[in-house]
């Protein structure tokens, strides 16, 4: 019989427990942070990119940064690589769905951007090969993933690992770590921009 407390507070519970042990992945949130803001500030571009419920999650975060977040603040260059309908089925007509990112990395990454790939498996073939073709290509590679990082954490120069195997709750977090980076670029991007004005008045 349905218990719908069960299902909720089941949901409720897993989900506190997955967020509060982000605390021990800080460090590399700040890390990641650090990378992301470097990036923008010196005219690079974040490009993100996952599939389903990851490619809503790449082009959630793309979002925020192009629009804003929190704060009134110039957009920032970000592109997720799962919008373009025409581009993806072209390439996975002629290519392949493994190559539907890793052409388009091949195509708008520059040395210095940075490229997130999103797998709450950690083995998505098209992720993986994006983040490949990112290293390259001399972008700062990030992995989402889910417990064990997988495949594509081993190929990222950082990897956020959940620590869940449940999708739901690995994307529940995901999320949230792509907020507290918005966060932070935000408010660093927010600090600087009376400097930028006062030397564009010069």
């Amino acid at each position: 019989m349905l218990n719908p407390a069960a299902i909720f507070d089941g949901a409720i519970s897993e989900h506190l427990s997955v967020v509060e042990q982000l605390r021990a992945q800080q460090p590399i949130l700040e890390q990641i942070a650090r990378e992301m803001t470097r990036a923008l500030m010196a005219g690079n571009k974040i490009l993100w990119c996952g599939n389903g419920g990851s490619a809503g999650d790449a082009q959630h975060l793309a979002a925020e940064l192009v629009g804003r977040f929190r704060r009134e603040r110039r957009g920032m260059p970000s592109i997720a690589l799962t919008t373009d309908s025409s581009a993806l089925t072209s390439i996975g007509n002629d290519y392949g769905f493994e190559q539907v990112f890793s052409r388009q990395v091949e195509a708008l990454c520059v040395e210095g951007d940075v490229l997130v790939g999103i797998s709450t498996s950690g083995n998505s073939k098209n992720v993986c090969a994006a983040l490949d073709e990112g290293r390259k290509l001399g972008a700062y590679t990030v992995a989402f993933t889910g417990q064990g990082g997988g495949a594509a954490g081993r190929i990222a120069d950082v990897v956020v690992a959940i620590a869940s195997k449940e999708t739901a709750r690995i994307q529940e977090a995901h999320i949230l770590c792509g907020h507290m980076l918005c966060d932070w670029i935000e408010l660093c991007v927010c600090e600087s921009q009376p400097a930028e004005r006062a030397a564009s008045a010069r």
